[in-house]
């Protein structure tokens, strides 16, 4: 009943949906439904719903665990997640979950092992999903696409599957494609378990300074950043040169388009005299006054090679 009415986008049942479903009001379920009285001219009616849709979303999801020979789920899967509304997102990062042992495990003493078929199944097709969309991230909806098979793969919590399926991925994009913290926290534990990232392009991604702090754990791994209008300011390139400092391999950093001022020259200063590979640093587009931008074209002069757009 659960994943009908995610499918359908309906959030309130009748009587009628739990005789369908063989339920009868009980203790437990009010555990689950909420009563709810509806009126209807001078009619009245009980209707019920769960307290919140993403308690609904985890019971359908969790119902596709419990099913008895669920060996259609890999179909119910690809069709969920090629449904452009997106209605089916949370029910799919739960799906992902539930695949993890831990999670499994701690369900189990209440509800009983869950198949070790469907986990496979679960666990082959986050696999083989984000190897596809790995390969494709030409279009805004194909990075959107993209991120949201991360998001499964950061829910299974499993990172021999992660090692598998990203460990040698080497270029990130998702330029123009706005990113809220969370999805930022996901991007950090998939470039976490990646060998090396030779580009990440976060150009507009609108991470802000949150997004950044997110993602600085793992800087350090890329080679060309692409930090172009997000929203970066100068507190957020104080954090950047500390994310970056530990980075021997960075070759390229665009960090045009920002909310750049001359407080954080110092930091750029020691940013770029810390980075040995460093070939070419792009400012422009930001704030820095005449005698900012002659300061930092100036690292130049004892770095032969290095290229400092202001």
């Amino acid at each position: 009943m659960a994943f009908t009415g995610v499918a359908e986008k309906n959030i309130v049942f009748t009587d009628g949906d739990l005789i369908k479903y063989n339920l009868q009001p009980s203790q437990f379920l009010s555990g689950f439904l909420m009563e709810l009285l509806e009126r209807e001219d001078s009619a009245r009616s009980v209707v019920y719903a769960f307290p919140h849709l993403t308690i609904q979303e985890f019971v359908a999801a969790l119902a596709q665990f419990l099913t008895v020979d669920r060996g259609d789920i890999t179909t119910l899967l690809i069709e969920a997640h090629g449904n452009s509304g997106g209605r089916f997102e949370v029910f799919l990062s739960f799906v992902a979950g539930l695949s993890s042992p831990r999670t499994a495990w701690i369900l189990e003493e209440f509800l009983g092992k869950f198949p070790h078929q469907t986990i496979c199944r679960v666990i082959d097709w986050v696999k083989g999903e984000v190897k596809r969309r790995a390969r494709n991230t030409k279009s805004e909806a194909d990075k959107r696409s993209f991120l949201n098979t991360m998001h499964y793969l950061f829910e299974s919590q499993n990172p021999a599957l992660a090692q598998q399926t990203l460990g040698s991925v080497e270029t990130l994009s998702f330029s123009g494609l706005g990113l809220t913290p969370i999805d930022c926290a996901v991007l950090s534990h998939a470039i976490r378990l990646c060998d090396t990232i030779k580009h990440l392009n976060l150009g507009s991604c609108r991470i802000q300074c949150e997004g950044l702090q997110r993602l600085g754990p793992v800087l350090h791994k890329c080679q060309d950043l692409g930090l172009g209008s997000v929203g970066l300011t100068d507190s957020g390139a104080e954090d950047l040169a500390s994310a970056l400092s530990t980075n021997p391999s960075l070759t390229e950093l665009n960090l045009t388009d920002n909310s750049l001022t001359d407080r954080c020259v110092p930091a750029l200063r020691r940013l770029i005299l810390t980075l040995p590979s460093l070939m070419w640093i792009m400012l422009g587009e930001n704030k820095f006054s005449p005698t900012g931008e002659k300061e930092l074209r100036s690292l130049q002069e004892p770095r032969p090679g290095l290229t400092v757009f202001v």
